[in-house]
């Protein structure tokens, strides 16, 4: 009953799903006949990032295509890019922007590759990526070729990439590519699985699995392929959700792959370009138990505010979702599942997209996981395969309630992919999630409380100009120290604000503001008031401290 009241009434998360009267009109089509192609189950991403620099920001989806074909054969299956109109409403201007696509697209990557202050687009999907260059003036350009990211690999061709995410592995100040790649997939070979009356889509197991892909950005609006030299393609993987973040402190960026009915790769970045996959042993390959899970989405986050970011992932109904506690002891984790409450209580779920997020602004990450079954997966629950999607409200000291009732997040859909971002700038964290076969949902965040925020918007100058990668630690007047860190690649196919937001609970300033920027620079600011972003610049090599007015 405690738990209950701390994550219910005493605190109550709350959203208001306002997609019909934002004009948000989406709808994301998988192309399904009644085959059961494989890739039907797995779209898409959507990205949330601000591509006209007007403050507001604006929303991406991906899109299927018509199968088994893989061509976008009508505008049904165009991906779509909605201007956010500063109101609260969006406006579709994909024709404009030039970016309805081609092929069967599954996840999306936002940010500002080439540093030249506007935000580009990575769309990886079956049979191409492409990567959009943001020209500044509402439209983008192709440029896939030229800068060599068509993403071929010299035994399997064009691979089916379904996640992908952009950081800075060598903290050259310029963004590098990570892709995410599943398995192996051709429709003349597509295995049939079930019975003729009774067909069902094939367990990952019947299909070999992919190695992902490193591609380093040269500078010079090349990239050069790594995968090899960098020892990322050495591991076979059935890769679902990437998340990245510099768990063991040394500087440089490491990255977590959730793989689906495999164990799962934590790639360590050894600082010298090249990396070492040790998922074993620290800990976040398997459950606790030993198993691989259906891992899905995942976040990369620092849940208990002690400095060391931590693993959130989303598996299939029986897995449990996972959460891993960093220990900070040679590189160690431990499965946090039980102790934090989501053991059990996700344990009947299904969860997509996720991310882990301040959603009530008391300095504690809350967890969003966008939720359902697979298809026909009613046979095996008793229950049809759309489900609600579900919040839960982080207690501190380690512990989780599930604060869904009451939160507005009624409505069982087919959920996928989420991105996380202030649409209305009040400085509450809002979420829109992608519906398979359905009406995409734009949560606006309206929890009640008055807790005060504040966000940091980082300018590289050494490091990229988005600042990912970089680390914040943020004093609070009562002592109290928060994490967090510039990323946007959370949960699953999809692409978050790269903003750095900090609820800092009844707390109108923040006394001390420290950041690590990927360059290796170190800024401090003092007394910064909260209830607004901060514009943040990375000093020069001779400055490293400033006060923000």
């Amino acid at each position: 009953m405690l738990l209950l009241l701390a994550g219910g009434l005493a605190g109550q998360i709350r959203f208001e799903e306002i997609a019909p009267r934002a004009g948000l009109k989406f709808e994301l089509h998988n192309g399904a006949t009644g085959r059961f192609w494989q890739p039907e189950l797995m779209v898409a991403g959507v990205a949330a990032f601000d591509y006209n620099n007007d403050g507001c920001t604006d929303i991406y989806f991906v899109n299927g295509a018509a199968l088994p074909s893989l061509k976008k054969t009508g505008p049904e299956f165009h991906n779509r890019l909605f201007r956010n109109n500063c109101d609260l409403t969006f406006t579709d201007v994909t024709a404009e922007a030039g970016v309805a696509g081609e092929g069967y697209s599954m996840a999306v990557a936002a940010a500002d590759y080439d540093n030249d202050g506007f935000t580009d687009l990575f769309v990886g999907g079956v049979n191409r990526n492409i990567l959009y260059r943001n020209l500044g003036n509402g439209r983008f350009e192709d440029v896939t070729a030229r800068v060599r990211l068509a993403g071929l690999h010299p035994k399997h061709g064009k691979p089916w990439s379904i996640s992908a995410g952009w950081f800075d592995y060598d903290n050259d100040g310029a963004l590098d590519l990570f892709i995410s790649n599943y398995v192996v997939w051709d429709p003349q070979t597509d295995p049939r699985c079930g019975t003729p009356a009774n067909p069902f889509y094939c367990h990952p197991g019947k299909y070999p699995g992919l190695p992902c892909q490193l591609f380093r950005n040269l500078g010079d609006g090349r990239f050069a392929d790594a995968s090899e030299a960098s020892g990322i393609a050495r591991h076979i993987a059935k890769g679902m959700g990437v998340a990245f973040a510099d768990f063991d402190l040394d500087g440089f960026t490491d990255v977590y792959l959730a793989n689906d009915s495999v164990r799962s790769f934590l790639f360590r970045n050894r600082g010298n370009g090249t990396f070492e996959e040790l998922g074993l042993e620290a800990g976040v390959a398997l459950r606790e138990d030993g198993a691989a899970i259906a891992g899905m989405g995942a976040d990369f986050r620092d849940f208990d505010n002690d400095g060391l970011p931590d693993i959130v992932v989303a598996g299939m109904i029986n897995d449990t979702f996972l959460l891993f506690r960093n220990l900070g002891r040679r590189s160690l984790f431990e499965d946090y599942g039980q102790q934090s409450g989501l053991l059990m209580a996700t344990r009947p779920l299904t969860g997509w997209s996720l991310g882990m997020y301040d959603l009530d602004n008391d300095g504690l990450k809350d967890l969003f996981f966008a939720l359902s079954h697979f298809p026909r997966l009613e046979r095996y629950t008793g229950s049809d395969s759309a489900l609600a999607n579900r919040v839960f409200r982080n207690l501190g000291g380690g512990k989780f309630a599930d604060a869904s009732t009451g939160a507005g997040l009624e409505g069982a859909a087919h959920h996928h992919g989420t991105a996380f971002a202030d649409f209305d700038n009040d400085g509450r964290v809002d979420v829109v999630v992608s519906l398979l076969n359905g009406p995409a949902k734009l949560y606006r965040n309206i929890t009640p409380g008055g807790n005060h925020w504040l966000a940091l918007k980082l300018r590289g100058a050494r490091s990229n100009r988005d600042g990912l990668g970089a680390v914040v630690r943020v004093t609070l007047p009562d002592g109290r120290v928060l994490h967090n860190q510039a990323t946007t690649s959370v949960g699953y196919a999809s692409s978050s604000e790269p903003l750095v937001r900090f609820g800092l609970g009844q707390h109108a300033i923040a006394t001390r503001i420290e950041i690590r920027w990927p360059s290796g620079a170190r800024q401090e600011l003092e007394n910064v008031k909260a209830d607004r972003i901060v514009e943040v610049e990375e000093p020069p090599a001779s400055r490293s401290k400033a006060v923000a007015h």
